[in-house]
């Protein structure tokens, strides 16, 4: 310690000069020249540059390699029964016998066709020595007949010959050219043949994978080919597939249907061996879609009628990320909706074939995750029935974020909000809808009535709903009180025969949030993005879900607005049992513009927005609100007017009850073009003169 601060008071030690050249003891060794040379070769033997030269020899040398043995295997095959006996292994491996049987009897006619040629052969040379010499005395007898004519007719002796020297001198020439062209074709013969083999090998991309262009190793763009689809099978990990691919040999693709173009991508059918079950390829989706160079979500697995087949749809690289077209409703402003007869214009299928669906006399469900599109898919059918002015709406959005705030002046009535105020609003909505469908039924037969549609969306708020009336009952729930759950029963038992139908749409569905009843009461069900299969089977029942349908292998976020549909209402290839569509977007701005065309056709609707169903009716007020903005509107749809905003003041009123409220008010429905109407400027100026005189009436 002394000696360290006696250092330090003299003062820190000299630096010691270093001469220039000299070494200091710290500079690293030079590094020996086999080192840099290793170094050297390593580099220029990893470069990319030599990596793909060294790629491109061998690939184009293996191309030629791959080309002989492709040539020498197909004439094996004609020359022998190869081809014969591997289809008959094919088909018992595939348990089709009767097939099996058929290629044993064609490869016996093969053996037996090819001993006759080879017993033939025995009798072929003296059989073509004779040949040569009758063709060659017929041909020298021939030439000297002529000769005998052309010296008679020239009357010169020596015309006998000149056919016969002619000929000669013929067969000569071609001596002559057959010694010319012999020496270069003898040269670039074997060129042209290696040239012919390597065209092969280049077709058949018979190279190692490593040396295969990037594209073709990555598998991009790779088109589906049956040797690529039965590889990708054999590959697939189930054990008694692969035995029988292997048994079958090249002929694997005998499992194969034709490889059919179907939209943006190929669809064939493969009829699985004897031994295998369909759901043991189901169960392997990503693994097969990996093996066919694909992502998970391009390739679809269904199940057609056919015993023992799958029918994969594999999608062209990258197409299902590309977006569809705009819908018909925005890009046709001419449009217009048929309730009975039409179909909505919904999207495309996989197929790239436009999707529409009938809407007729169905209970609709769509489901999904939350943020896939849901609301987008359900109000773009219900802005395509606004199309039909004969269409009338209920709406609830249990949301409230302004989705269907475009429907204020369409639907007669539209509730907004995700509060529990707004799911009692909500249920009392439906229960109306309830006493409209009974009224309805109770009508004398053959009344036609119009379209009701009652339609919640975000349904799972009300089923989660712990509000309870002043009874004890509760709004939301699935007991045989709950009240949202009862109503939606009811109008989904026997609401259909009387054009009174419920819409729902709900989010990541659950027993809870979407009971069992409720959920297979809907004739067209819909399902967005999942996360489970269990969740697909409560979204599209286990028949979809058997069949093939996966809403829960759809990407969310990336394939938002895609819908697996089971429905009788769309068309669906023979034998699935959903089709996957992948919807049209129609953003806010055009929905309002779609809205106010749909307004355009009808008389004026005025909106409810609140509902309460114990206050005092005035039914002259009532009356002017359900007019709204037309200059005359039918007394019978006044009347289903006032049903609808009302139906415990007003579902049981007949024309003699508008009658009577309106007689000597000035404005008593009268006569036009041959139906009863109320005006609209009479009722006004009749409620203007009573509310001056300070009376008011009440139902």
């Amino acid at each position: 310690m002394s000696e360290n601060i006696v250092r330090l008071a003299k003062g820190p030690a000299p630096v010691p000069a270093v001469t220039p050249g000299a070494s200091t003891g710290t500079e690293k060794p030079p590094v020996p020249l086999w080192v840099r040379s290793g170094r050297a070769v390593r580099g220029a033997v990893t470069h990319e540059h030599t990596r793909t030269a060294a790629r491109l020899a061998v690939r184009h040398s293996m191309y030629v390699v791959g080309g002989t043995r492709i040539v020498a295997k197909r004439t094996w095959e004609g020359r022998t029964a190869t081809r014969y006996e591997r289809m008959l292994r094919a088909a018992e491996a595939a348990g089709n016998y009767e097939v099996a049987a058929e290629w044993e009897e064609r490869g016996q006619r093969f053996r037996e066709a090819r001993h006759r040629r080879r017993m033939d052969l025995l009798h072929s040379p003296l059989d073509a020595a004779k040949g040569m010499a009758v063709s060659a005395g017929m041909g020298v007898g021939s030439l000297v007949a002529l000769g005998v004519v052309m010296a008679v007719a020239t009357k010169d002796v020596t015309q006998v010959v000149t056919p016969l020297m002619a000929t000669v001198e013929f067969i000569n020439l071609l001596i002559t050219v057959a010694t010319v062209v012999w020496g270069p074709a003898v040269t670039v013969g074997p060129f042209l043949a290696l040239l012919a083999l390597w065209g092969v090998g280049r077709h058949q991309q018979a190279a190692p994978n490593w040396a295969l262009p990037a594209a073709v190793r990555n598998g991009e763009g790779e088109p589906i080919t049956p040797s690529i689809v039965v590889k990708a099978l054999r590959d697939l990990g189930v054990p008694a597939l692969g035995r029988a691919i292997k048994e079958m040999g090249d002929a694997g693709a005998a499992m194969l249907g034709p490889i059919r173009i179907a939209g943006c991508g190929v669809e064939v059918d493969v009829t699985l061996p004897s031994g295998v079950s369909t759901n043991e390829v189901q169960n392997r989706r990503r693994k097969l879609a990996e093996n066919l160079s694909r992502h998970e979500h391009e390739v679809f697995i269904t199940i057609p009628q056919a015993a023992r087949t799958v029918r994969l749809w594999v999608a062209d690289s990258g197409a299902l990320d590309e977006p569809i077209g705009p819908s018909p409703l925005v890009t046709d402003e001419t449009m217009t909706a048929d309730y009975a007869k039409g179909r909505a214009p919904w999207g495309q299928d996989l197929r790239g074939d436009a999707a529409a669906i009938s809407l007729y006399q169905r209970h609709l469900l769509i489901t999904g995750l939350s943020n896939q599109g849901k609301t987008v898919a359900l109000r773009s059918l219900a802005l395509w029935l606004a199309l039909d002015k004969s269409v009338q709406f209920l709406m609830g959005d249990l949301k409230g974020v302004g989705d269907w705030a475009m429907f204020d002046g369409l639907a007669q009535t539209l509730i907004q909000g995700p509060t529990d105020d707004h799911v009692i609003q909500v249920t009392e909505m439906v229960e109306g809808a309830v006493d409209e469908m009974n009224r309805r039924i109770q009508a004398p037969q053959g009344t036609v009535f119009p379209p009701l549609i009652v339609l919640v969306d975000e349904a799972q708020v009300a089923f989660m709903c712990p509000a309870k009336d002043d009874q004890k009952r509760p709004y939301g729930g699935s007991k045989a009180n709950s009240r949202y759950f009862m109503a939606v029963r009811k109008i989904h038992n026997q609401g259909r025969a009387v054009n009174v139908l419920m819409w729902q749409g709900t989010q990541d569905p659950t027993n809870e949030n979407l009971p069992k009843l409720v959920r297979e009461g809907a004739h067209t069900r819909a399902s967005l993005a999942l996360g489970t299969e269990s969740q697909a089977r409560m979204a599209l029942g286990d028949k979809a879900v058997d069949g093939g349908a996966a809403p829960n292998l759809l990407r969310p976020g990336l394939d938002r607005g895609t819908l697996v549909v089971a429905s009788d209402g769309i068309t669906i290839p023979a034998g699935q049992a959903s089709i996957t569509v992948r919807t049209h977007y129609i953003d806010d701005d055009a929905a309002v513009s779609i809205t106010d065309r749909a307004k355009a056709l009808r008389d004026g609707v005025t909106t409810l927005h609140v509902i309460d169903k114990g206050e005092q009716r005035d039914p002259l007020t009532d009356i002017a609100s359900v007019v709204g903005t037309a200059d005359r509107v039918r007394t019978k749809d006044v009347l289903a007017r006032l049903a609808a905003l009302n139906a415990d003041a007003y579902g049981g009123w007949s024309f003699l009850d508008l009658k009577r409220v309106l007689d000597g008010t000035g404005g008593e429905p009268y006569k036009s073009d041959g139906v009863m109407v109320v005006a609209r400027d009479r009722v006004a100026r009749a409620l203007a003169n009573r509310n001056g005189d300070g009376s008011a009436s009440a139902a």
